[in-house]
């Protein structure tokens, strides 16, 4: 054998003994560049809401992104979240750095915003998007962009969409639910309605920032990241707005599928009690564009933007985003 054979022999012999990278805990991030923030302030009514910015220095070369908070967590908390001895938490960074002008707020009652005596119930956050429109089509120069929403604020973003759908180029959803059927999280949540509905505040603590990561499965994110968002959120207070909670175990459904008629992805976790398969799936059916997809991902929960595998989930709304425009046909349809 020849001295050059055995060299590549020898050498891929070890690549093969090597072990394997868990590249899901670690997704690359895009090639570096310079990332701006700045803060801003809109109104609604009096009450005054924060409005947070993120986006390449230069121009960003694929448009605007809103990104809408849940039921837990402030915008910064949930979307720009930096980890102690971890790289790659922040979504805001991760599509900022893919060419993205990332936008996200806290809605009235949650981190820097007012809190005010309001419940902060999902029509109340969808009003909070129409003010921060203003600040977008300021800042940006249009006011029409892609939303992306979770949990609650997937409830949010959807109820916004049918409301005010000029201001909606496309809309994605993860941890979406419709109309709530058999879904475990909401039946567990509606033992404790009684007390929602008696305040417009509801306890937040670190046990159960630690519960959000381990109710649909303890190993779909590190362990440590509840407390690393404990120490991030509980710095607004330790308490929370009720509003979304009552009203994803009284009022659903709150958006109608038949009104959106932009692009629509819809992202399930395999590990995610908000919502069954089957009420998910039935609310795909009506939307009607025929630009919509249905993804059901492996290895996530919940909180999908956070999960080991979140460079899955990262992938899949990226590829939803970036699709080239539809080429529109002519002549007919046929059959047969």
């Amino acid at each position: 054998m020849n001295p050059s054979r055995r060299n590549a022999l020898t050498a891929g012999a070890a690549l093969a003994a090597a072990p394997l990278a868990p590249l899901a805990q670690t997704p690359a991030m895009p090639a570096a560049r310079p990332i701006v923030a700045s803060e801003h302030w809109t109104e609604k009514n009096g009450v005054k809401l924060w409005v947070y910015r993120k986006r390449p220095s230069g121009t960003a070369t694929r448009g605007q992104l809103f990104l809408v908070h849940g039921s837990s967590y402030s915008g910064k908390t949930m979307f720009d979240l930096q980890v102690p001895d971890r790289e790659n938490y922040s979504m805001m960074d991760q599509f900022a750095r893919l060419g993205y002008d990332v936008w996200t707020m806290d809605h009235e009652g949650y981190g820097h915003s007012d809190r005010t005596a309001s419940n902060s119930d999902i029509q109340s956050g969808v009003d909070d998007l129409k003010a921060a429109m203003a600040v977008v089509a300021k800042e940006a120069g249009t006011a029409r962009l892609a939303f992306f929403g979770q949990s609650s604020g997937a409830l949010r973003a959807a109820r916004f969409a049918n409301q005010h759908p000029d201001h909606v180029d496309k809309l994605a959803l993860d941890a979406f639910v419709w109309t709530g059927k058999d879904a475990p999280t909401l039946a567990d949540r509606k033992k404790n309605l009684a007390r929602y509905q008696a305040s417009n505040r509801r306890p937040v603590s670190r046990e159960f920032y630690r519960s959000v990561f381990t109710r649909d499965h303890s190993g779909a994110a590190e362990p440590m990241l509840g407390d690393v968002v404990a120490d991030e959120e509980m710095k607004y207070g330790d308490s929370v707005p009720t509003g979304t909670y009552v009203d994803m175990t009284t009022k659903l459904p709150l958006v109608d599928p038949e009104k959106l008629p932009m692009p629509v992805m819809i992202i399930r976790a395999e590990h995610d009690g908000i919502a069954t398969d089957e009420d998910i799936l039935a609310f795909y059916a009506k939307l009607p564009s025929a630009d919509k997809q249905l993804l059901k991902i492996g290895g996530l929960a919940h909180t999908a933007m956070l999960g080991v595998n979140r460079a899955r989930f990262w992938h899949a709304l990226h590829s939803f985003l970036s699709m080239p425009a539809r080429v529109d046909l002519s002549g007919g349809k046929q059959h047969g």
